[in-house]
């Protein structure tokens, strides 16, 4: 049986299509607080989905790379809406030029490029969080 915490749940939507990364960023920043709750999807599909759904997370972990719907188209979609359009955005990828970099910090929240540590990790997503409340 866990300890509860009295904090409330961050959650965090990972999209990437590689599942090892969503299991990493969950086993990582659990380790580290157990106040995340990760959302792990696949697609940019499956990310609108569950939005659609109602299952809006506090910030979105979102790959550059994915099948069918890039990154950048995700969060375009994500900015066309009005519930959805504040939901910070970090990128988190493997692509590390400078195009990337650019694009990904000015676009999105933050830029973090793969292979992560995750108390950066941790560190940039409650840095970000704290601006939000």
């Amino acid at each position: 049986m866990s300890k509860k915490k009295s904090m409330s749940k961050k959650k965090i939507m990972v999209v990437d299509d590689n599942p090892d990364i969503i299991y990493s960023v969950e086993q990582g920043l659990k380790a580290l607080d157990e106040s995340y709750e990760i959302i792990g999807v696949e697609t940019g599909e499956d990310c609108l989905k569950l939005l659609k759904e109602n299952k809006v997370p506090d910030l979105i972990l979102l790959d550059i790379m994915l099948p069918e719907m890039s990154g950048w188209e995700i969060l375009s979609r994500l900015r066309e809406k009005p519930e959805w359009k504040d939901i910070p955005v970090v990128f988190l990828t493997a692509r590390t030029d400078e195009t990337a970099r650019k694009a990904g910090g000015f676009l999105g929240d933050d830029y973090i490029e793969k292979p992560f540590q995750p108390e950066e990790l941790k560190k940039r997503i409650d840095s970000i969080l704290g601006k939000k409340r």
